[in-house]
């Protein structure tokens, strides 16, 4: 299943930088909601559009 991904951050940051949360916000305040979601394959935290339920 493919879905879009807005931005994507390593997983390696530094202890207490939480980027990837802060573009999911930034983006939800703009009217784009978006979440955060762990890939594991290649280590990195990914900003996607929030699903509709």
């Amino acid at each position: 299943m493919s879905r879009e991904i807005l931005d994507h951050f390593p997983a390696g940051g530094p202890r207490g930088s939480r980027p990837a949360e802060e573009k999911a916000d930034q983006l939800t305040k703009a009217g784009t909601p978006a979440t955060v979601v762990m890939d594991l394959d290649s280590d990195r935290f990914l900003v996607v559009p929030e699903r509709a339920s």
